[in-house]
């Protein structure tokens, strides 16, 4: 039924395709756990976004109040 020539170098062909496929899965979830997925990237951006704001209104507030605070500090 099958050629037994035609047979050993399919299979030795596909034994390392197979390998490098599973290498770079096993590559690409390791990634993917140490990584920060896409949501909790934005919502980091977004709490720096929030405390940047927050910071600059500090600002403000202190220099009204306060106005040589940038001096003593």
């Amino acid at each position: 039924m099958f050629n037994t020539p035609f047979i050993i170098p399919v299979v030795a062909l596909l034994i390392p395709i197979v390998a490098i496929v599973m290498k770079h899965l096993t590559k690409m979830r390791a990634m993917k756990l140490n990584g920060l997925s896409e949501g909790a990237a934005a919502e980091l951006s977004d709490r720096a976004h929030r405390l940047e704001e927050r910071v600059g209104q500090l600002e403000r507030i202190l220099d009204a109040e306060a106005p040589g605070w940038r001096a003593r500090a």
